[in-house]
């Protein structure tokens, strides 16, 4: 049964089913809706057409409602733009309280029908599990509020970038609010007014700080490679990877960082000619694309597919798998810590970071494991951590 949530805060209860309202207490037989909110968790096995469209609601209403849905939506325009004039913060007031009734079952009716047609004439993602558990996660950084000093670049505001940086701070959310949908591969981008948590210079990730005690970042060393390797069946080595490669692929010829861009160049240009390369990794390369690169698309290993021609082909395939394995490492942490006084803060492309308390640090090398253990092998991780983002430190327990 189709039905629109009328908020997206957790205690912020209430869905409208067959024509009418109903707060607090939900029905049972929910099934299709267009997008998740967390009063929803209890609610096994609805279906979230935004999942199937993977782009936005007014990009995936079709043709024959978009009068309809026009002139609804400029209506809702009409109402935030109107709160942010009077200072109503939605993040602290519930939609559903601000706004006629009437208008309310109009735009949760359109919403309806278009959400009827995604889930119509679109399939099932294959890694649709996955997105539901990203889509929760993100939605639980997207309200919660980061511990930010701006004291801490004070002696940058001689700098006019960093004046304009301090003066966005006051301008936007300080929250991470993450698109799942923003990349491609996979990796996640911010929405418009997030705090800039993937862009900003760093220099300025010291202004944010633990909420709890520390923060904890977990990185795989050399991400990209180790998934190559695992791709082609090459087993991983329990130490700096790039380093490695130097050792036995290269013949300890050239520095690390020569040969970590040596051998991409190589890995994601199948034209490239590299003696070396070709020798050691030529006929993994070949398998590799065999098994995953078919008319014109990649599908990785996580059932994520991407529409390619050859040139991109490997780029796309080692840079979303290596995203998928990063993000499905982030939630299960999160699942992990769902009873813990520490959670998961942020994502920073390939980097997990963690708000951790004092009592609960016994459990980082346990979290390390956690991470460690992909789904396609075990990864060596680089751990650091600190009392704020800018100022992290090697863990070696």
């Amino acid at each position: 049964m189709i039905f629109q949530t009328l908020d997206n805060k957790k205690e912020c209860v209430g869905v409208f089913l067959n024509g009418e309202m109903h707060f607090d207490d939900i029905p049972a037989d929910l099934t299709r809706t267009w997008a998740y909110s967390p009063f929803l968790e209890d609610n096994l096995g609805i279906e979230y057409a935004f999942l199937y469209a993977k782009r936005p609601l007014e990009e995936a209403c079709p043709p024959h409602i978009s009068d309809e849905w026009g002139s609804i939506n400029n209506r809702l325009k009409a109402f935030l733009k109107a709160f942010n004039e009077a200072k109503i913060d939605l993040s602290k007031n519930c939609f559903f309280d601000l706004v006629p009734e009437k208008f309310l079952k109009v735009y949760c009716s359109v919403r309806n029908k278009i959400t009827e047609h995604v889930l119509e004439n679109h399939d099932k993602p294959e890694n649709y599990d996955f997105l539901v558990d990203l889509t929760k996660i993100t939605h639980d950084m997207k309200f919660r509020t980061l511990n930010i000093d701006k004291t801490k670049i004070f002696d940058l505001m001689h700098e006019e970038r960093t004046r304009k940086f301090a003066q966005k701070l006051n301008q936007i959310s300080l929250s991470c609010n993450y698109n799942i949908f923003g990349t491609r591969t996979g990796r996640l981008t911010t929405k418009k007014n997030s705090f800039p948590i993937l862009t900003m210079d760093r220099r300025y990730r010291k202004i944010v700080n633990p909420t709890n005690d520390w923060f904890v970042s977990l990185d795989f060393n050399g991400a990209e490679l180790r998934t190559f390797l695992a791709l082609a069946g090459i087993e991983q080595p329990d130490l700096d990877v790039h380093e490695w490669n130097r050792i036995n692929a290269y013949n300890q010829v050239g520095q690390r960082e020569e040969v970590k861009e040596r051998f991409f160049a190589w890995l994601y240009n199948l034209e490239s000619k590299d003696h070396l390369s070709d020798r050691i990794y030529g006929a993994s390369r070949t398998t590799v694309m065999e098994e995953y690169f078919n008319d014109g698309s990649v599908t990785n290993p996580f059932g994520r597919t991407i529409a390619s021609d050859e040139y991109h082909a490997m780029s796309y395939l080692i840079q979303s798998t290596c995203s998928d394995v990063v993000l499905r490492q982030m939630i299960k942490i999160n699942k992990y810590l769902q009873d813990k006084s520490s959670f998961v803060a942020f994502c920073v492309h390939d980097e997990v970071v963690l708000d951790v308390t004092d009592a609960e640090c016994g459990l980082i090398n346990i979290l390390v494991e956690y991470f460690t253990n992909t789904p396609l092998g075990n990864f060596k991780v680089n751990v650091k951590y600190g009392k704020n983002y800018g100022e992290m430190r090697e863990w070696t327990q």
